[in-house]
């Protein structure tokens, strides 16, 4: 009720949470307490996600969450409702911002007698261009072994009326070429099951609805050949002891060793060969970039030519980090091949003080009108981060999160109905929007022309 306190636990202490605690605090009513106990807890709270929310049945506690609906959590709707709780969820970026954007312009569409037939939503996460300078074209503001891992979902989507699926070892041979302005150079892949959306987005006459991520071009290339070579395996492996160098457990990975001419075969043979697993890059590739020719594994998988702004990224750093792979130790973690990489990667590819992040996130609408003509019509956010203040993946995520939470916690009554909610109504996304908008985070509506 207005003028009453109001308890809020916020579970993790980590780059999203301070925009959001920082929109909570504005409320002098709210007695925000965070809590985190260690990373390892941390990447572990989203799988266990279903037993915080049981949690909170039992106790009769709202739960606000920027995470999608798993089926673990929707199998608890009934409790929830039961309990009169609130479990709301998809209110960071993506999700989040991309539903309050998708359900206005469908809205309106609808509404002046047109219909959705391709619907495409893409985004990323990623460095500002002028901080892209590693062969990932990529930087982590978050854990690198959940970032890595999310390029090896599968995929569900619908393409011209059929559905369509890709197994999670194919996912990153789809990615191409994907226009959203000038002055970036993005690939795009579908990511995760988009063939729901067609109804929660309420756009049955839709042939095509694709979502997905957006990386720098090379991208995809590199994470498949960690996956080939073996990198992000997450099995442990008792082989895998402190004291190996790079080289050590990169032989062993193979099954090949120094000694042996199998070993250099391998090396120079193996798709993986242009990408080493201390982030140094390969001499076949850079090789093979500096000649401007094309890399045979690329072009096999779909990647194609490696860009200019790819080629760029790879001589710096083949620079930074030549003869690592040889001669250093590798710090072990976690006792497998994927973790001892991730803090490897958080070593060397975190944001430096100084550097932006880019959230950049594209709705991309065909829509045929009642006189027959066909328009693409494109929402946009370009959200850049602030150095001296929030990243802009902590921004868009967090300050969502902070809002829905607010607005729940004042009784808005689309907002805090019981049971497992996300926001794919009009009424539950306007006024999330509209606050949004407030905050400097907008996504700005475009026709295509031609």
């Amino acid at each position: 009720m207005p003028g009453h306190s109001k308890k809020i636990l916020v579970l993790g202490s980590g780059a999203v949470a301070p925009p959001c605690v920082d929109y909570l605090t504005r409320n002098p009513n709210n007695l925000v307490t965070v809590a985190c106990r260690t990373l390892a807890t941390a990447q572990k709270l989203s799988s266990g996600f279903p037993r915080v929310i049981k949690s909170a049945i039992k106790s009769k506690t709202q739960v606000v969450t920027t995470s999608y609906v798993s089926e673990g959590i929707r199998a608890l709707d009934g409790a929830a409702k039961e309990a009169g709780i609130t479990v709301l969820n998809e209110v960071g970026v993506d999700p989040g911002v991309d539903h309050l954007y998708a359900i206005k312009k469908i809205g309106e569409v609808h509404a002046k007698g047109g219909k959705v037939r391709e619907f495409y939503s893409y985004c990323g996460g990623l460095p500002a261009p002028d901080c892209a300078d590693n062969p990932l074209g990529f930087k982590f503001s978050w854990s690198p072994r959940g970032a890595l891992l999310s390029q090896r979902n599968s995929a569900r989507f619908l393409k011209n009326g059929e559905v369509v699926e890709i197994p999670s070892t194919e996912l990153m041979a789809t990615a191409k070429p994907y226009y959203v302005m000038d002055g970036y150079d993005f690939v795009a892949y579908s990511n995760r099951d988009s063939v729901p959306f067609r109804e929660f987005y309420g756009i049955p006459e839709a042939q095509t609805v694709i979502r997905g991520s957006l990386r720098y071009a090379g991208n995809p290339a590199f994470v498949q050949a960690l996956a080939d070579l073996g990198w992000l395996e997450q099995d442990k492996k008792e082989w895998l002891i402190d004291g190996m160098t790079w080289a050590d457990i990169q032989q062993r990975a193979l099954g090949t060793s120094a000694k042996d001419e199998k070993y250099a075969t391998s090396l120079r043979t193996h798709p993986g060969h242009f990408w080493m697993p201390t982030c140094t890059v390969g001499r076949r590739l850079t090789g093979t970039i500096e000649n401007g020719t094309q890399n045979p594994h690329i072009a096999h998988r779909g990647f194609g030519q490696v860009s200019e702004q790819g080629r760029k990224r790879a001589d710096h750093f083949r620079h930074e980090m030549d003869g690592l792979l040889s001669s250093e130790k590798a710090t072990i973690a976690g006792g497998n091949l994927l973790d001892t990489l991730c803090a490897q990667l958080e070593k060397l590819m975190s944001f430096k003080p100084g550097e932006r992040d880019l959230v950049m996130l594209q709705h991309k609408f065909v829509v045929e009108w009642a006189n027959g003509r066909v328009e693409t019509l494109t929402s946009t956010l370009e959200l850049l981060g602030d150095p001296q203040r929030y990243s802009g993946m902590s921004n868009s995520v967090g300050t969502t999160c902070g809002i829905a939470t607010q607005l729940m916690m004042d009784g808005h009554p689309a907002l805090s109905k019981p049971g497992v909610l996300a926001p794919y109504s009009v009424e539950m996304c306007d006024p999330i929007r509209a606050l949004l908008e407030k905050e400097g985070i907008k996504m700005v509506d475009a026709t295509v022309k031609g």
